[in-house]
């Protein structure tokens, strides 16, 4: 679809978007067989649980069919979040991944692990994890205009997760 599709499509839908409490992350429309499929993708602060995205994917519905915008032909619909390996490209991204890791490519070419630790308008405190468990993870402030793209990634095994195991299995003695 022509940027300007897009961009019908996103003047649509932001303000939807915003009397819903969301915020329009990605709108894509690609072409699914003999029918056109519209992609949205809606955050907010906290996240967007189900009855939200499935409230707003009926207002995007009724708004669309409503409009001209997807012209006459079939198209399906599909409404969700970014995702948990979202990117960063937004400081609301950057401040909503408070805490969790993220890998950061920079602009002079390096690349970086690094834990989220707080972020404002212009750049992120992150503590950049050791390469390969060696050495001691860093704080580093990081400005957006050093960041060519970055990634949240999924943790596992995270740290602070396998302290409180070892936590509550220390008080499973029945100690009080």
């Amino acid at each position: 679809m022509s940027t300007t599709h897009i961009d019908r499509l996103r003047a649509l839908l932001e303000p939807l978007a915003a009397q819903s409490g969301l915020d329009l992350e990605d709108v894509k429309v690609t072409q699914a067989g003999s029918r056109r499929q519209v992609q949205i993708d809606v955050d907010a602060d906290g996240g967007v649980d189900l009855d939200t995205v499935a409230e707003f994917s009926r207002l995007v519905g009724e708004a669309l069919d409503e409009s001209d915008v997807m012209g006459s032909g079939a198209y399906v619909l599909e409404v969700g979040s970014p995702g948990a390996e979202r990117p960063l490209d937004l400081p609301r991204h950057w401040i909503r991944a408070e805490g969790r890791l993220a890998k950061i490519h920079l602009v002079d070419g390096g690349e970086i692990v690094a834990r989220v630790l707080a972020a404002d308008e212009d750049g992120a405190l992150v503590e950049v994890q050791p390469v390969k468990g060696r050495g001691r993870a860093k704080e580093r402030r990081l400005e957006y205009a050093e960041v060519d793209r970055a990634r949240v990634q999924v943790e596992f095994n995270r740290k602070d997760d396998e302290q409180l195991d070892e936590l509550l299995e220390e008080g499973d003695d029945g100690a009080e």
